[in-house]
């Protein structure tokens, strides 16, 4: 199974995701939130941040099944889910995973026709795999 590249200045999202929380990088001078993580904020150049905690609430922004796998890790689960989630706390902000049944559960445990755009989701934390993952919010 693959396993997410951590450089320098994504360090701070794995470690607070592997706790099970989610957060996202901020600018300390402007307050501006950014994702992807850098080093300089693209609004006031600022080199200072800190890292705000979410609600971990959003909703799927888009969605594909990929055909064929891309990657031969994932060829046995084909076809599975990938989302784009657009943050309650920061639309602007969206994150890639996928939707899963429970914490933990494959990347296919989640038939495609309870995919829709608009559905609200939840973030949870594959602990095993260490990848944020995304369940359907529970009405």
């Amino acid at each position: 199974m693959l396993t997410p590249l951590v450089d320098d200045d994504g360090a701070p999202f794995w470690r607070y995701a592997a706790r099970g929380e989610l957060r996202v990088q901020s600018c300390a001078d402007c307050g501006e939130l950014r994702f992807p993580p850098r080093p300089c904020c693209p609004h006031c150049r600022s080199f200072a941040s800190e890292w705000r905690p979410m609600s971990g609430r959003g909703r799927v922004w888009s969605y594909v099944f990929p055909h064929p796998p891309l990657l031969p890790e994932y060829a046995a689960v084909a076809p599975y889910n990938v989302i784009v989630v657009e943050l309650a706390d920061a639309p602007r902000i969206r994150l890639v995973g996928n939707l899963v049944s429970e914490a933990g559960a494959a990347i296919d445990s989640v038939s495609r026709d309870r995919l829709r755009i608009g559905a609200r989701v939840q973030f949870v934390f594959d602990a095993a795999r260490g990848l944020p993952q995304w369940v359907l919010e529970r009405p």
